[in-house]
């Protein structure tokens, strides 16, 4: 029994206690009647103490206390992204992304007294990336604007008369007076290529038609096309002598790395194939160039099962642009390309170079002589590499994992050879951080000694950091820069802790998660399963280093002030568990198993005692909202409710669209794909649902949500929809971000049949 029926039920058996040791006073002493009424009195106030009492207890623990804070308050935070330092003296920048408003910021060892140098104002869906420091660290070079639609429309949150165009900029740090170098005009994923060279005169760029474009960081003559060749150009990399640039030049079904000659203005191509070559790295004395070979496209192979994606190591000569196979893959499922393997590559000093490899089950570093023979393990044991950065010198390396803490990210150093500048002596190979932080993006300064980094915690959120090493035997800590920044009204003393938890999947699978618990709960209320997208990803316990899960561990938290219980679930398909757990059989298209884990959510919840079984909700987005369509449409039983961000809910008219159809089981891989889908099973959905979705999401198609509140529409299952018009996937606009998040939770507020008083 709940709620004002179990107070009054406590409040008689209370109340008939106290009329029975009154009875029994009054026929022992019934000639003292008039002195007892008096003490009646006395027990009658003492009694409605008692049920004043009990019933604020019971309150209390019929849900969580509710904290005063707001959605505003807990994501009012500046993020920040694009840090990055200067070679040749101690400064780095970044942007912060406060409210919407994005800014470039610096800060100057050693105290890293952070400033704004940027002064661009209001919610505008306008993002700052790419951002690059000259060698002397006077300018910072960086692109603004949205994402470029495939057809070449920049995303327009705000619904401008005028498009708004995607630009390249350069600021003077000492004046904050920018100037503009060009027009840049390339898809988002694609814009982190402002090399800028080794003189720091100079910047190169991806810009329209995917094709190279070159200014003068001066910004004294205007900016203009290198190349005008076949295919799209990327990954720019400037030569240490600043007289040539290497690129890769993709051609669909194959593709070239080229080397252009500023003097000559002239193009070779490096050992040209059928094969795919990507990722080109050249050696710190510009002799050679290393680079990633795959094999090119094969027609008429079959759709459904998995196969080995082989790679090699390539090693060029610069001068004659001839090349050789340094080091291949092997044929087993673990050979093939890790996600990460283009990122991770890096041409050290005396010829080491650094790739990451999946060989052995786990992302793992590893390093190889340019000379050739076996390559070398740097990271063994059971964990996954992510972030990886040469430090000064190149002789070290510098990388995040979840060595130690399967749910965190921690910095540690590798070094590669011995160790002879002697303000580098310090490094060591291991862990520089540890414990409950979590860090993301280290860089070692110019200084070879200083190294900074972004970081969170589970009550702190994103922010940039100075670790400082100490003597000898001394772990070294974290030192917050600009934390002036922080609003004085961040709740991080009201935000929970989450719990790290397990629980296994109907197939023996363990999954790991992280509960959220409101403060006071010991008597069952509502719940949520949150689904995390990618599904590439890991959720962590404390603020994410992608912007997109930054907010939704901030809206975790605000549900949990609201009184719910919050399970955010790794499922199968997330990363850092594994290359089997992050390539499961018969997932995604090919079957949906992952959703196992997400029932084994729901069950673990319906398990706890101060869960109600009966008002267990979902939510997530992108492929977050795929398994929460998939919990509706298959398990309304467990799920009471859910709310969908821009989800997947057709494989089929999604992948069809991809594939090709010269593909021997094309049908059969259709049919499969639909039958993994929502849509497949939508004559089971029962529970009310609310869409969120901006209709210009180049990532996942607003067709995806318009076909499926169609099919809801027939079968008469309530449903509600925010809708943004101009927004994107991944939305650009702060405010949409909140109007999400607020009508989510009142949603829950309405559907989960919250009381009174249990918010």
């Amino acid at each position: 029994m709940r709620g004002p029926g179990r107070r009054l039920h406590r409040e008689g058996a209370i109340s008939r206690s106290l009329a029975i040791a009154i009875s029994f006073t009054d026929a022992k002493k019934t000639a003292m009647a008039a002195g007892m009424m008096s003490g009646f009195m006395k027990l009658l106030r003492l009694a409605l103490l008692i049920l004043t009492l009990a019933a604020t207890s019971l309150a209390q623990n019929s849900s969580a206390v509710k904290p005063s804070f707001t959605l505003e308050q807990v994501m009012s935070s500046p993020f920040p992204t694009g840090l990055t330092s200067a070679a040749n003296v101690n400064r780095i920048a970044w942007v912060f992304n406060s409210k919407g408003e994005r800014n470039l910021w610096v800060a100057d060892a050693p105290d890293f007294a952070a400033r704004q140098i940027t002064h661009y104002q209001g919610d505008d869906g306008q993002d700052i990336f790419a951002v690059k420091l000259t060698p002397d660290g006077k300018t910072v070079l960086y692109a603004r604007g949205s994402e470029v639609s495939g057809e070449g429309h920049v995303a327009n949150p705000t619904s401008e008369v005028k498009e708004p165009k995607q630009q390249v900029w350069a600021v003077e740090v000492e004046t904050g007076k920018p100037r503009l170098l060009g027009d840049m005009g390339c898809p988002e994923e694609d814009c982190e290529d402002i090399q800028i060279s080794p003189d720091g005169l100079t910047a190169v760029w991806v810009g329209a038609k995917h094709h190279l474009w070159i200014a003068n960081v001066a910004g004294d003559k205007p900016a203009h096309q290198l190349t005008e060749l076949r295919g799209e150009e990327g990954e720019p990399q400037w030569s240490p002598d600043g007289k040539h640039i290497a690129f890769n030049s993709a051609r669909k079904d194959h593709g070239f790395i080229a080397i252009f000659d500023i003097a000559e203005q002239r193009v070779r191509y490096v050992s040209p194939s059928v094969d795919r070559d990507f990722a080109p790295r050249w050696s710190p004395d510009g002799k050679q160039l290393v680079f990633i070979r795959m094999p090119g496209a094969e027609n008429h192979l079959p759709l459904i099962p998995k196969r080995v994606q082989p790679w090699a190591i390539w090693l060029a000569d610069a001068g004659t642009a001839q090349a050789h196979e340094l080091w291949r893959s092997g044929k087993e499922m673990n050979d093939s390309l890790p996600p990460f393997a283009a990122e991770s590559l890096k041409f050290a000093e005396g010829g080491k170079i650094v790739f990451c490899s999946e060989q052995d089950g786990r992302n793992h570093l590893y390093a190889i002589s340019a000379r050739g023979g076996a390559p070398r393990l740097l990271t063994p044991g059971e964990f996954d590499v992510e972030d990886v950065e040469l430090a000064t010198g190149k002789n070290a390396v510098l990388y995040t994992s979840n060595d130690g803490d399967v749910e965190r990210r921690h910095i540690s150093v590798s070094i590669l050879q011995d160790i002879t500048r002697p303000n580098e002596l310090h490094l060591k190979l291991g862990p520089l951080t540890s414990g409950k932080t979590i860090e993301w993006h280290p860089l070692m300064l110019a200084d070879g000694k200083t190294i900074v980094c972004l970081g969170s915690t589970a009550t702190s959120p994103a922010m940039p950091y100075r670790i400082a090493l100490k003597s000898e035997g001394q772990p070294p800590s974290r030192e917050m820069i600009a934390a002036a920044a922080l609003p004085k009204d961040f709740p991080s003393a009201q935000l929970v802790e989450p719990q790290t938890v397990t629980f296994r999947s109907e197939d023996g699978l363990e999954i790991h998660g992280q509960l959220f618990v409101p403060r006071g709960r010991t008597q069952p209320g509502p719940a949520l399963i949150y689904v995390h997208g990618g599904p590439p990803r890991q959720m962590m316990p404390g603020f994410h280093y992608s912007y997109y899960y930054h907010n939704a561990y901030a809206q975790n938290q605000y549900l949990a002030s609201q009184g719910y219980v919050v399970l955010s679930v790794n499922y199968r398909l997330g990363i850092m568990y594994g290359r089997a757990f992050r390539d499961a059989a018969n997932s995604g298209w090919r079957g949906s198993s992952e959703y196992k884990d997400v029932v084994a959510g729901g069950r673990y919840l319906q398990g706890l005692t101060y869960v109600d079984k009966k008002r267990i909700g979902i939510w997530g987005g992108s492929y977050g909202g795929l398994l929460t369509a998939l919990a509706l449409s298959r398990n309304s039983d467990i799920f009471a409710a859910g709310v969908d961000f821009h989800g997947v809910h057709d494989w089929s008219t999604l992948l069809g669209r991809r594939l090709g159809e010269d593909a021997p089981d094309y049908r059969e891989a259709m049919k499969l794909a639909f039958d993994s889908s929502p849509v497949a099973s939508v004559a089971g959905w029962k529970s009310p649902v609310l869409f969120i979705h901006g209709d210009d999401d180049r990532n996942v198609p607003f067709q995806q949500t318009v076909d499926l509140v169609q099919r809801l529409r027939r079968q008469n299952v309530q449903f509600e929809q925010l809708i943004f018009p101009d927004e994107i996937h991944d939305l650009l606009l702060w405010k949409s971000w909140v109007s999400g998040y607020k009508a989510g939770a009142e949603f829950f507020d309405r559907k989960l049949g919250q009381e009174k008083g249990s918010k």
